[in-house]
């Protein structure tokens, strides 16, 4: 049966799986048992937060494992699981000595977590589940060990609905290990999709452990000298603060917050305020030398109602500027705001001949760039805490509609990338994703492993992550399949061209004859809907599109190669993981058709070229069949993509965007592709025939 739209939030709501033990596991010689009859003990100064993560782990051991555990306040005893902190038990956690660590002593009869505060102890109880998922089983090996968090904040952005957070996502970003979410705003208690009681989130985010952040959507008009505009930024920022005072962190980014700098290499204004041409860029995509002297005035407005609040200054919008220009402006930043710099954008990179350039966002290139580079080490010069974008939440811009990207060993050489700069540089925070989202998956599940300290090798955990999810006998042809994908995705060309183009929407992307773009259908209640997407396309460079077609077909290839092996591990995987499995498998063959898409694409504006150019009547009439069969084998990519779709309800989806791939999507594109091959393509064979001119 066809899920309907949205129906996918269902399951992102269980964090809990239902039936993961396997019955016919039988503990190890030295393994603790945890069975029905075993309590779970809080001590007597337990928060209401730590009672919830008390019963978020009952809950587990029931659903999950099949266990059922009284929760009681009192001592720990015998057959306990006992939640406790450094506070409490100082002889238990004087190894602690990070917020969020904690300490995991597994015994006979007992168990205990000693988190450094409460949120460590939430970790630990989160590690347990983790543990018994692998095991399949209720059963743990004897242990003492501590384990630390690397990367804090570790923000994201929702994968329910943009700005949307139950209670039930933000319990699963809990135990994805991350601490933090992000929130637009537009004004007091207003996002991107209306009003929200910022308030209520903040405390149902603490009840998971989780901070918030704010990213600003606010306008900035005055300039700080402007004497109206102390009193100005009191209403805007100071209100927002006002309102909402317990917020952890405010974002700023250039292309969100620029204000009317009178830096001489700007233009001046705001990029959509009317003026006169002028070459020079808006304030917000250059590093203007007003920045300090604006962030100084918003500092002291908005940590008036919170003396502690993060301030995160992203260079996003001009890593492309100049390094002199842009280091000069970290050199003047105040020191007690965070820096955040993208890990890898704008790096040129050589792929078969072909320079590509890194654009927002992909994973294709692990990082870091030069530009993260030399803004990291400036500001490591500096001491200003630094953060990076990173989207290791598991998706990038690469594919715009799709849940993650299931390419984990690519993730991987950005994970060490990422630690080796928090080794090089100080780098502590990660915002892990922007509006798309993020999804629970093998990457989210290896990112919290590749996280925490002390490190764990990712490929022996990814072994284990398999033989979970399809079996013994699966398990290493899903891992081949990993391996085939994280190859073959080194071979993306990331383009804006086609990242706002055929890899945003996949294979509901159109295919235009005539010089007319095509209105693209999208929800009248979307973000960003079309907005963000162009359909017109025009390649970068024309002349690297045979190099690029080339590199597209052997990523093809090799995630060929990975859906054959991922096939097989189904078949060899017991019945019960097959569902899950299978929906991998259709994620994988969705991207296939948004690989054969951009192919197709890319080869059909070589065509029109030709039909455009040509002078030759017989070429452009050979052009012309070429173009038909061309989108006569379109036609049936986007008709397969169908049943997936239909199959997985999150497949065709983004949140800023809304559906953009759904069954009605990809039935629009097969309709306006015909129109081309029915009425455009014989029209332009009757002006050949009749000597009239071509197309624009």
């Amino acid at each position: 049966m066809a899920e309907r739209n949205y129906q996918f939030r269902q399951r992102l709501n269980q964090v809990h799986v239902a039936g993961r033990r396997d019955r016919q596991r039988q503990p190890e010689p030295g393994e603790t048992v945890v069975e029905s009859g075993w309590q779970i003990a809080v001590g007597p100064a337990a928060s209401d937060y730590l009672l919830g993560v008390a019963q978020d782990l009952q809950d587990y051991l029931f659903r999950s494992m099949e266990v059922s555990c009284l929760l009681v306040r009192g001592q720990a005893g015998p057959r306990t699981i006992f939640l406790t902190t450094r506070a409490e038990s100082p002889e238990l956690g004087e190894q602690l000595g990070k917020p969020r660590s904690y300490r995991l002593l597994v015994g006979p009869e007992q168990i205990t977590v000693c988190g450094f505060d409460e949120r460590g102890a939430a970790q630990g109880c989160y590690f347990i589940e983790d543990l018994m998922n692998l095991r399949e089983a209720p059963f743990l090996a004897a242990a003492d060990r501590v384990r630390s968090p690397i990367f804090s904040p570790r923000m994201i952005h929702s994968g329910w609905g943009i700005d949307q957070f139950p209670d039930q996502h933000l319990n699963a970003i809990a135990h994805a290990g991350m601490d933090a979410i992000l929130l637009f705003v537009k004004g007091p208690d207003l996002t991107t999709s209306g009003y929200l009681d910022i308030n209520n989130l903040i405390d149902r985010a603490a009840q998971f452990g989780l901070d918030v952040y704010l990213y600003s959507y606010l306008t900035s008009r005055l300039h700080p000298d402007d004497p109206e505009a102390p009193a100005y930024y009191e209403s805007t920022y100071g209100a927002l603060l006002r309102s909402c005072p317990r917020v952890k962190g405010l974002v700023f980014v250039g292309e969100s917050c620029e204000f009317p700098s009178k830096d001489p290499r700007t233009r001046g204004r705001l990029r959509l305020d009317p003026g006169p041409p002028d070459s020079r860029p808006s304030p917000g995509w250059w590093p203007c030398t007003d920045y300090p002297q604006w962030l100084d005035l918003l500092k002291r407005t908005v940590r008036r109602y919170n003396p502690e609040l993060d301030i995160v200054f992203w260079t996003y919008n001009w890593g492309w500027a100049p390094e002199e220009d842009r280091l000069a402006l970290i050199r003047s930043l105040p020191t007690d705001i965070s820096l955040q710099a993208t890990f890898e954008m704008f790096e040129n990179i050589v792929k078969d001949g072909v320079m590509t350039r890194c654009v927002d966002y992909t994973v294709s290139f692990a990082g870091p760039g030069q530009y993260f580079r030399s803004e990291a080490a400036t500001a490591h010069e500096r001491g200003l805490p630094l953060y990076t974008m990173s989207n290791t939440g598991g998706l990038t811009w690469d594919i715009g509609v799709i849940p993650y990207e299931p390419v984990p060993f690519q993730w991987a050489r950005r994970w060490e990338a990422l630690l080796q700069a928090h080794r090089d540089w100080g780098l502590v925070g990660l915002m892990e994703s922007h509006h798309f989202g993020w999804w629970p998956s093998v990457v989210s599940e290896l990112a919290k492993w590749a996280y925490w300290e002390p490190a764990v090798s990712v490929p022996e955990m990814a072994d284990q992550i398999a033989a979970r999810d399809f079996g013994p006998v699966g398990g290493p042809l899903a891992v081949e399949a990993w391996q085939h994908w994280s190859d073959a995705i080194q071979d993306y060309v990331p383009t804006n061209e086609d990242q706002y183009g055929p890899f945003r929407v996949g294979p509901a992307y159109p295919l235009v004859f005539l010089a007319e773009p095509e209105e693209f259908p999208s929800a009248p209640f979307a973000h960003f809907g079309n907005r963000i997407l162009s359909t017109k396309y025009r390649p970068h460079k024309p002349e690297d599109l045979p190099g690029e077609i080339g590199l597209l077909e052997r990523m093809a290839s090799r995630w060929a190669a990975g859906l054959a092996c991922l096939t097989r591990a189904i078949e060899l995987a017991p019945a019960g993981k097959q569902p899950e499995a299978n929906r991998m498998l259709g994620l994988g063959q969705f991207i296939a058709h948004c690989l054969q898409t951009t192919i197709n694409t890319k080869r059909w504006w070589l065509l029109k070229q030709q039909v455009q150019e040509g002078t030759d009547p017989a070429r452009v009439a050979a052009a012309l069949d070429e173009l038909v069969k061309l989108g006569e084998a379109e036609i049936a990519n986007a008709a397969a993509t169908i049943p997936l779709v239909e199959a997985d309800s999150r497949l065709g989806w983004e949140p800023s965007m809304e559906y953009m791939t759904d069954r009605a999507h990809l039935e629009w594109k097969i309709a306006q592709v015909q129109r081309v091959l029915d009425e455009e393509i014989p029209a332009r064979r009757q002006e050949l025939a009749t000597g009239a001119p071509e197309p624009n």
